[in-house]
């Protein structure tokens, strides 16, 4: 996360803890999730499926030790299963339009479990096309 984003994160979460500021909060999540997606689909754009699969900091700690594909089905797996099966109780877009199967995922949870080489092998599985179709 860029500092832009960071400090539009804790805007967002400061705002939507007050009745006051709640709607305000909304809207800066949103302003948030614009500015990642738009950057999502500058990456789309600019990177090869190698790229989206490399880890090259694997037994790094934190996010950096991730892959790209990883990470944007991580955040937006998270994203489907709290505003769906938490926030809406309906059905989460993954499984209401069949986007394991789509994407080529092995699992439908957030990845939470998956570590080093788990990652990678998890990565090179999805369909990035897919995967974009689903966060969009």
């Amino acid at each position: 996360m860029n500092k832009a984003w960071s400090e539009l994160n804790k805007t967002m979460q400061s705002q939507i803890k007050k009745k006051d500021t709640f709607n305000d909060g909304i809207r800066t999540l949103f302003l948030l999730r614009n500015e990642l997606m738009d950057t999502l689909t500058s990456v789309r754009t600019t990177t090869d499926r190698a790229d989206f699969n490399a880890m090259p900091f694997i037994s790094a700690n934190g996010y950096h030790s991730k892959s790209i594909a990883y990470s944007i089905w991580h955040i937006f797996r998270i994203e489907d299963i709290v505003a769906h099966t938490l926030i809406n109780s309906d059905e989460q877009v993954f499984f209401k339009e069949n986007y394991q199967k789509r994407i080529g995922s092995p699992i439908i949870t957030t990845g939470n479990e998956l570590v080093k080489s788990e990652i990678a092998v998890f990565s090179q599985q999805l369909d990035i096309d897919e995967l974009y179709s689903y966060i969009s």
